[in-house]
């Protein structure tokens, strides 16, 4: 694998500012190697994608597949209500997946552009076929290149325009909290989307409603469409400021499987508060320190980086012993 065309960090420097959970023990190897797996799989589904088509942001949709892995095959109640959707058509999975009565938590992805990945990890789960991935940005698909709440049920928000998705997920909580409903609402959002004001406009609201059922995953991978976030728009203060609006707040290794699993379960233990979770990735990260092409927001892939990613991707996924 040295002829890949891939650069290596050193993870290590990356996350010297990450401070884990205490008692990140508490998962066992095998739900680890089978979530991190499932990542693999995740990935190599992403990239076929976005290859068969030509088209997609592969950098940002890379970053986020352990974070989506995490929630979608080990965190959110949702595969409880897999089995009611199979079969049914398009219409009807619909209407039943977005019955608000559905006792379900929620998922908004506010960067919508790494949907890819979603798209790709729901394949896997089996919520869609896998050859519908073929139809990723097609005329009139489902799979949009941005998500689409209307024509997609698997998702809770119709993004694109950068900060929004984070007031749509704080409706949801604010929603069930007036209800007294347990689920939890989960929403990924983007270090460079930080630049946003929509953003800090809720921010400062989910404290005052003590939605403490509100979760929000930064995707902290320290670069945005143009460049490098310390060029553009540094954020590397993220932290700080969350706590002055008086968030839960967590930093962790957005790449370590139990880190993460360790960050979603203290969400339980910490009552009053809505949660911040800030996850330290890569762009196009494929695992073990590798990233795809440069690492860049929308690298081309083309057959000799797609193959070489596949036979590391596949090898990763085996040295799990899946």
């Amino acid at each position: 694998m040295h002829s890949m065309n891939f650069i290596k960090n050193n993870i290590a420097k990356l996350f010297r500012n990450a401070n884990a959970p205490e008692n990140i023990s508490a998962f066992s190897e095998a739900t680890i190697k089978k979530l991190n797996a499932m990542a693999a799989e995740v990935r190599l589904a992403t990239l076929g994608a976005i290859y068969s088509v030509n088209s997609g942001h592969v950098g940002t949709s890379l970053s986020i597949v352990d974070i989506i892995t995490a929630l979608l095959f080990h965190r959110m109640n949702w595969r409880e209500f897999l089995s009611n959707v199979q079969g049914k058509s398009k219409d009807e999975e619909w209407r039943y997946w977005q019955n608000p009565e559905l006792s379900r938590d929620r998922f908004v992805l506010s960067k919508g552009h790494g949907v890819p990945s979603w798209y790709a990890a729901c394949a896997v789960a089996g919520y869609i076929k896998r050859d519908e991935l073929k139809e990723l940005r097609v005329m009139n698909s489902r799979l949009q290149g941005h998500p689409e709440r209307q024509r997609f049920p698997f998702i809770d928000g119709t993004t694109g325009s950068l900060g929004q998705g984070q007031s749509v997920a704080l409706g949801y909580a604010l929603a069930k909290k007036a209800q007294g409903r347990g689920e939890k609402v989960y929403c990924i959002i983007g270090d460079g989307e930080s630049n946003e004001g929509q953003v800090w406009e809720s921010a400062m609201s989910a404290p005052k409603f003590d939605l403490d059922n509100l979760i929000y995953i930064v995707d902290f991978n320290k670069k945005q469409s143009e460049g490098k976030n310390e060029d553009i728009m540094n954020v590397e203060w993220l932290h700080h400021k969350w706590k002055v609006f008086k968030w839960h707040i967590q930093r962790i290794n957005g790449h370590d499987m139990r880190a993460l699993l360790q960050a979603l379960e203290e969400t339980d233990k910490v009552k009053g508060k809505p949660h911040i979770i800030i996850a330290d990735t890569q762009k196009g990260y494929l695992g073990q320190g590798t990233v795809f092409g440069t690492g860049g927001h929308s690298d081309a892939v083309n057959k000799e980086n797609y193959d070489k990613a596949v036979e590391f991707l596949t090898e990763l996924k085996n040295s799990y012993g899946a």
